[in-house]
């Protein structure tokens, strides 16, 4: 049975009657999976640990997708490699039924690792953007994506007596630069693989303790675009600044002026954020220098307020150069993406396998984030999508931090240390339960 989409993304309110139809159980078949993680759960955290102590950047996953397609093959999978550059597609198919689609990102990120472990990732690489030797760190998680993806493909390829129906694994690059869910799409993801009637993803947070999931229905994250800004000036000596168009002046200017945008624009019932990541200009003390360089992003749920980020941007500069007399100013628009909303009917559908799997006081209800996920363009062709996060901090260290008045190391941070054995194994519980819920019982 497809549920059919309606406004906004999501679906009709239709969970109970897919619930309820034939195939369908209403209570988790994965009630083994601890048991079996009681024999398999060492074997996964190796895993974990060699993707960990070996990162790749975005595009750059050669060995993390062999490494995945490896583990896909020992378990039974049919694989194919380098879809949409260097993602990889495992399908496990099990008779008739649904299919399922179960995603995993592979890139980490330009860090250098500081978390002391003995794993810790000693990988240095030259950056593409920069030019520059940097560290690289997974420091967002996907080594613990990855690995739970694996513990869930064994255990559903060695149990195909409890379940039928295809079960597609995506492992997709470039997440950190929004566009490995759009080069495999765009590589015929859902042309070349069975097209999902689901897709499920999930992704570690720093807010919740280990055994703990969240879910958001409806929108859960912003969409994300990244822009360049180039100031144009006419440069010359410092000690005669009349001689010159100072776009050093002009950046300084446009920094504190970009935050009008949202401040004074947008409906403050929108959400919306526009950051100024970097900004680079000039060579010396004495020189005045002919171009500024910004990197923005700005964050929306909604595309009529990005387009009047992107508006509000564009007017300022063009007018910066006007009130300046300088060269007109570039806005270059580069990665974007839309925003991640889970299907509401999915979720209703999902979250009593989940609670089955937990308990009830392991699932809460989280708020939207203006973090950004390229996982929002899986809902192409009206797919049902549902991500949810996964807790990965010690108890102890979160009380230590609540006592403290801190928090434990975000994503992004070269700190960031989830406790693996347990959150890979409520990460394979959880997304098993979940799998096992849209797929009938043999």
């Amino acid at each position: 049975m497809k549920l059919k989409p309606t406004a906004f993304g999501s679906l009709a309110c239709l969970a109970l009657a897919v619930s309820m139809s034939p195939g369908f159980v209403q209570v988790s078949r994965a009630s083994d999976v601890s048991d079996w993680l009681g024999k398999n759960l060492e074997s996964l955290v190796s895993v974990y640990r060699d993707l960990h102590a070996h990162p790749e950047l975005s595009f750059h996953e050669e060995a993390t997708a062999k490494r995945l397609a490896a583990e896909w093959r020992a378990a039974g999978l049919s694989v194919t490699e380098a879809v949409g550059k260097t993602g990889v597609v495992g399908v496990l198919k099990n008779g008739e039924g649904p299919t399922v689609l179960v995603r995993t990102d592979l890139d980490a990120l330009p860090i250098t690792e500081q978390t002391g472990l003995p794993y810790e990732s000693k990988v240095t690489v030259k950056d593409d953007e920069r030019g520059e030797t940097v560290g690289v760190m997974h420091a967002c998680g996907h080594d613990v994506h990855m690995t739970v993806q694996v513990g869930v493909a064994r255990w559903l390829a060695t149990h195909r007596d409890q379940w039928k129906g295809t079960v597609v694994f995506v492992g997709q690059p470039a997440e950190e630069k929004i566009s490995g869910a759009k080069a495999m799409l765009a590589d015929g993801l859902y042309l070349r693989f069975p097209k999902p009637d689901y897709a499920l993803a999930l992704h570690v947070t720093n807010d919740l303790e280990t055994g703990q999931v969240s879910w958001v229905s409806g929108p859960m994250m912003a969409s994300s675009t990244s822009v360049d800004v180039t100031v144009r000036g006419k440069g010359g000596h410092g000690a005669a600044p009349h001689e010159t168009v100072d776009p050093v002046t002009m950046a300084a200017l446009l920094v504190l002026d970009l935050q009008t945008i949202v401040s004074r624009e947008v409906r403050p019932i929108d959400p919306s954020v526009v950051t100024i990541g970097s900004i680079h200009g000039g060579t010396k003390h004495n020189i005045i220098p002919d171009e500024v360089k910004l990197q923005l992003t700005l964050r929306a749920y909604r595309e009529d307020v990005r387009q009047q980020l992107i508006d509000g941007i564009q007017r300022r500069v063009d007018a910066l150069s006007t009130a300046h007399r300088a060269p007109a100013g570039v806005v270059t628009l580069r990665e974007s993406t839309p925003p991640t909303v889970n299907t509401p009917a999915l979720v209703d559908l999902v979250l009593p396998a989940l609670r089955a799997e937990l308990g009830d006081a392991n699932i809460t209800e989280a708020e939207p984030r203006m973090g950004a996920e390229d996982f929002g363009l899986y809902s192409q062709d009206n797919t049902p999508i549902f991500m949810f996060w996964l807790g990965t901090v010690n108890p102890q260290v979160m009380a230590d931090a609540i006592q403290h008045g801190t928090r434990p190391a975000a994503t992004h941070s070269p700190k960031f240390a989830p406790d693996a054995p347990p959150s890979v194994a409520t990460g394979v519980r959880a997304m098993t339960a979940a799998v096992l819920k849209l797929l009938p019982a043999k």
